[in-house]
């Protein structure tokens, strides 16, 4: 790794191009640049196809605009490079001088020239019908730092970002024109705070051919802290950043990439989507995808205590309460059952009577439970939860990703595990594994409709949002949102499941609740969730998981169309572990 500057100024541009006017668009961005520069940044990002447009029909329409990468507009920005000492990216249409497909690229051009370029990967709108896709994934090393690049829809997949992150980027450059929701976006808080890098997001704002984009570009920190932002118009945000910060590693003071699990992501390079779901899992008749249907299930939101005996009452009284709001499937919290804070001092086995009282409950009332608890096995103890039903004890989830506090008297699990209920096909997770998007995934892989993860995380997971000016397409709000961020919510929509985060509420001992039950489709206004604050208390959504009585899928859960959209070609790095630990 070059030796790199490890505090500097960085600049976002915000700027809606004129389509079609190329000229005019690549004058505007120099002055802009050139401002950015002269104000003392060392890197400057500007929007993806900021120098053309963005909303184009095919290749006609774009192929008087597409240039090769370097060419006569990157040497135009070069030049600022090398005036002021600078890096600077530019979003543009690329030809392959070799085989003549376009793509939609970004390129990386430093003092020196071109330091490297990016094509997207995972085009959006019309942009198939023009742009091919891009097939690699590289950080590039400068003496500002170690840089990776996506562009807009990229960044919706777990996988890209963590491909850069995995290279030990400092800095994700994510270009876009997003539209669709209020920005700084939660997807690009997320990918910032669950890689624990910095995120210069450069987007575009304003309409073009009936599209309305949402502008917000900023610089993320790695806590998912927005450093700075420019709501409406043509401008530059700017920020200081400190390259030992994401160097760190951490997240939720946890190291994150120590902690990662590559021998249980062995599905993540493989594509169940890839053709009808309905069919694939009842490939052979076997493993077929439950029916589904229409339910409502509930995220419970508790503190706990030393006593068992306590924490089994006050987890009855919740069930007695979700029972009487009709509730089929009811979540508590990591270790809700013999204490959040007691680790295995108060260890049970999974046939214990507290266990065993939990699942007379479920079948008596014809629901589904789910709850945490310290589980003795032998001489091992693990941070285990239970799903009991109607049908009895149903499996046993042992947490396989562990965090420091786990590690001092767990050991870690080796399964994922889901089932098939009348509620749809669960899948089981615990605390510290949903930091890791790869959990979810895994899980999302196996066919899930629904996750429900037991939580006892502490920490600030969210955040909210003081408006903007910029007009969105109704129903997207404009307005306040306290609720802007829950790093939590994206595990549904990137996955196209229900996602059921049942957190503690402890704020004296750090753990802040925020739990909820959040939708799968990330394009729906208003969004499908129901949350909770700090407080102790419930909340309860009306799912459905079913499929009309036809042979292709009709329910967003089952037709998982972000994980159709996947490239998994690329994802063989997630799985191979990492030959060096980072300091």
């Amino acid at each position: 790794m070059k030796k790199s500057q490890l505090k500097y100024k960085v600049a976002t541009v915000q700027y809606e191009p004129t389509q079609f006017n190329k000229e005019h668009n690549i004058n505007s961005l120099i002055e802009l640049c050139e401002q950015a520069a002269k104000s003392g940044a060392k890197l400057i990002v500007t929007p993806e196809m900021g120098t053309t447009g963005y909303c184009f029909l095919d290749r006609e329409e774009i192929s008087s605009l597409v240039e090769t990468i370097p060419g006569s507009t990157t040497k135009k920005f070069q030049q600022i490079s090398e005036k002021y000492n600078c890096f600077i990216v530019i979003g543009m249409p690329e030809i392959d001088s070799d085989t003549k497909l376009y793509y939609n690229a970004a390129v990386l051009i430093g003092p020196n020239g071109m330091v490297g370029k990016h094509r997207k990967s995972h085009g959006y709108i019309a942009e198939p019908k023009w742009s091919a896709p891009g097939q690699d994934h590289l950080v590039f090393d400068t003496e500002i730092g170690k840089i990776g690049i996506l562009i807009c829809m990229d960044i919706h997949f777990i996988e890209t970002a963590r491909l850069v992150a995995l290279q030990d980027a400092d800095i994700i450059i994510h270009i876009s024109n997003w539209l669709g929701e209020r920005t700084p976006a939660p997807y690009w808080i997320s990918r910032a705070f669950e890689n624990s890098c910095y995120l210069i997001e450069a987007n575009r704002w304003g309409l073009e051919r009936t599209v309305q984009f949402s502008g917000g570009s900023c610089v993320i920190n790695p806590d998912g802290s927005i450093a700075s932002v420019i709501d409406k118009g043509d401008g530059v945000a700017y920020a200081d950043i400190d390259l030992s910060w994401p160097r760190k590693k951490q997240v939720l003071n946890e190291k994150i990439f120590d902690d990662r699990r590559p021998e249980m992501y062995l599905n993540i390079p493989t594509d169940p989507y890839l053709w009808n779901p309905l069919d694939f899992f009842g490939l052979y008749g076997l493993n077929p995808l439950p029916q589904g249907k229409e339910s409502i299930i509930t995220s419970v939101q508790i503190n706990t205590s030393n006593d068992t005996k306590k924490n089994l009452k006050k987890i009855l009284i919740y069930l007695d309460e979700a029972k009487k709001n009709h509730s089929e499937l009811i979540v508590f919290p990591e270790l809700s059952l013999t204490g959040h804070l007691s680790k295995n001092k108060n260890s049970i086995t999974k046939d214990s009577k507290e266990i065993l009282e939990l699942a007379d409950y479920a079948n008596k009332n014809d629901i589904y439970i789910y709850c945490g608890f310290a589980e003795k096995y032998k001489k091992e103890f693990y941070n285990s939860s239970v799903l009991v039903g109607p049908e009895g004890i149903i499996g046993v989830y042992r947490k396989i990703h562990l965090n420091k506090d786990d590690r001092s008297w767990a050991t870690e699990g080796n399964e994922w595990k889901y089932f098939d209920t009348k509620v749809g096909r669960v899948g089981l997770m615990i605390g510290y594994d949903a930091v890791f998007p790869e959990s979810a995934r895994c899980l999302g892989l196996y066919g899930c409709d629904l996750v429900l993860c037991a939580s006892a995380q502490k920490g600030i997971f969210t955040h909210g949002h003081a408006g903007s000016k910029i007009r969105q397409n109704y129903p997207i709000p404009m307005g306040a949102d306290p609720n802007h961020w829950n790093h939590f919510r994206i595990r549904g929509g990137e996955n196209n499941l229900y996602f059921v985060y049942s957190n503690i509420s402890d704020i004296k001992n750090n753990f802040f609740g925020k739990s909820g039950i959040f939708g799968p489709d990330p394009f729906k206004f208003p969004r499908e969730e129901s949350l909770i604050h700090n407080e102790e208390d419930l909340t309860h959504l009306k799912i459905n998981t079913s499929n009309l009585d036809t042979s292709y899928p009709t329910n967003v859960v089952r037709d998982k169309f972000m994980m159709s959209m996947r490239h998994p070609h690329h994802y063989t790095p997630l799985i191979i572990h990492r030959q060096k630990k980072l300091s």
